[in-house]
């Protein structure tokens, strides 16, 4: 047992990390809510979602700024100082590769949504609501270890499910689109999507360390 499991025992249950753990997860799956939004309402309706997808984005910064500069203001943690970093980058790195895919979807005025675009953003969102279930259960490791790996093996097959449907999506395009600035503006929004989902499974990596640690 390190030094910091031994002080865990002599002092009261985490107030500050967990809820900032929280905070997190609740706007990223916010975020992948409003994305699922913006891509099922017409064009010239989606400006609004773009706009509170920079806000929630910015917001997760925000939580990843103050978890850090909590890290640094206390010595005792619920675990280790390392996994406390990598859990909040990894959220924060998930709401990146999202607002990432909206941006684009802003910049290059992207009209038609395809079925592998509307089905990336799904598999984004299920996702992102796996991670706040899993992170609800860090306050109690000792009852929610077989809840997280349940879990995190869920997040990992989306994860393998977008690789697929990414694949095939490019393929498609590269085979029936004609005009190369489609190619590229679809190709740079799928890819930003295909992105988010290997960063949801980086989550469910730190999900799974900081569990068997403390298991």
């Amino acid at each position: 047992m390190n030094l910091n499991s031994i002080f865990q025992f002599l002092v009261p249950k985490d107030k500050k990390f967990f809820p900032l753990f929280e905070q997190a997860s609740a706007n990223l799956t916010l975020l992948a809510e409003t994305l699922h939004e913006a891509i099922n309402v017409p064009k010239t309706e989606r400006e609004d979602y773009f706009m509170k997808i920079e806000e929630l984005e910015a917001k997760i910064e925000e939580i990843t700024h103050t978890t850090h500069l909590e890290l640094s203001r206390n010595f005792i943690t619920p675990f280790d100082r390392e996994d406390i970093h990598s859990l909040i980058k990894s959220i924060d790195n998930v709401a990146d590769y999202m607002h990432g895919a909206a941006s684009r979807m802003r910049l290059y005025q992207v009209e038609k949504i395809t079925k592998s675009i509307r089905k990336l953003t799904e598999i984004n969102l299920e996702a992102c609501q796996l991670i706040a279930q899993a992170i609800k259960h860090l306050k109690d490791l000792d009852n929610g270890h077989k809840r997280i790996a349940e879990v995190c093996k869920k997040i990992n097959k989306l994860e393998s499910k977008a690789d697929t449907v990414f694949d095939k999506a490019v393929a498609d395009i590269f085979e029936n689109e004609t005009d190369a600035k489609n190619i590229i503006k679809y190709k740079e929004v799928l890819s930003a999507l295909e992105s988010a989902s290997d960063k949801c499974k980086s989550v469910s990596n730190v999900l799974e360390q900081i569990s068997v640690k403390h298991s």
